[in-house]
């Protein structure tokens, strides 16, 4: 197949790209640049640099590339700058996608992969979380999200277009050859903020939050390396590609681990003592946020096979030891 990767220069976007290459596909990337990495695009990958509000550009890129299916990653995924500028996100995440699947429909592309989240859900009603459970997003990004899977979903009734959409829980790690990682800016996600103090770009690490109903008082979330979830993205082509019917599924280990366990197990893998500091609760930052992927197991025959913690932060470890200023240094 000949798949089409959009936002295939980021972080998730960029591993699945690889993991793609290699299965053997045809890969082909669209990214604007705005937050992803030139450098990350894997060697002999067709790239085309553009922006997902650009029919024309989309178009073209269709009509060249004779594309069997989308995976699509191409939004903004920042929860505190989703609620200080939700129209950023609405402009982006919503209307951009709009123009995916207009061009989709006039190119008579009908199957996509669509990059989800956990927070659609809001604050969770169970734990692990099921897919049949209440969606009430607490943040603009979450509400985008959500209204992303509606309009593929109506946009399925009227074109025949099918999708599936992943809900991922939290994204962690790098691949095992460590030529590529994570390299966020602003950086909002705890293994790499952990990481930052061994490698001396900051003193400590911060806790928000000690007084939820947790073991140990600190919130629990589930951890999943994004090899486990590019092979999900693959997945799930390839279930459309053999018929499958649109759904959705959940992402995650079905494992939950505290801060206070995160940087513990961060402490072993770097052998830095990387000190702590206790702060105040955060504004919307649910207690426990843990999956339950027996579906996407059962449906797709996923397996997560990096399911250690302290593997996933060795992987981390070693892309950000080794590029400590990210992609800037290559």
């Amino acid at each position: 197949m000949k798949i089409l990767v959009f936002g295939g220069a980021g972080y998730i976007g960029s591993h699945t790209a690889l993991e793609l290459v290699r299965a053997g596909e045809q890969v082909i990337i669209a990214d604007n640049l705005v937050t992803g990495h030139r450098q990350a695009i894997p060697e002999g990958v067709t790239f085309y640099e553009g922006d997902l509000h650009d029919r024309a550009f989309l178009d073209r890129v269709f009509q060249t590339e004779q594309i069997d299916a989308v995976i699509h990653f191409a939004a903004f995924s920042l929860v505190g700058e989703s609620v200080t500028n939700p129209l950023k996100y609405y402009d982006n995440n919503l209307c951009g996608t709009k123009v995916l699947l207009d061009a989709m429909v006039a190119n008579h592309v009908d199957k996509i992969v669509f990059s989800s989240t956990a927070a659609t859900y809001g604050e969770p009603e169970n734990i692990p979380i099921l897919e049949t459970d209440r969606t009430c997003p607490t943040n603009p990004y979450g509400e985008t999200k959500l209204a992303m899977e509606k309009m593929f979903h109506w946009t399925g009734l009227a074109h025949g277009m099918r999708y599936v959409s992943l809900r991922y829980f939290n994204a962690c790690g790098a691949d095992a050859s460590g030529t590529i990682g994570e390299d966020h800016n602003p950086e909002s996600h705890l293994i790499p903020l952990i990481l930052q103090v061994p490698n001396g770009k900051r003193e400590t690490v911060s806790i928000f939050g000690t007084d939820y109903d947790t073991p140990d008082g600190t919130c629990i979330r589930d951890y999943i390396h994004v090899t486990d979830l590019a092979q999900a993205h693959i997945l799930a082509v390839q279930y459309l590609a053999n018929g499958g019917e649109s759904d959705i599924f959940n992402l995650g280990n079905g494992v939950g681990y505290s801060v206070r366990e995160v940087i513990e197990t961060a402490r072993k893998v770097t052998g830095h003592p990387i000190p702590a500091v206790e702060t105040p609760r955060r504004a919307g930052d649910p207690a426990r946020l843990v999956a339950s992927s027996e579906k996407a197991r059962r449906v797709l025959g996923w397996n997560p096979v990096h399911d250690s913690l302290e593997e996933i932060i060795a992987s981390a470890w070693n892309w950000h030891h080794n590029h400590p200023n990210g992609f800037a240094q290559q």
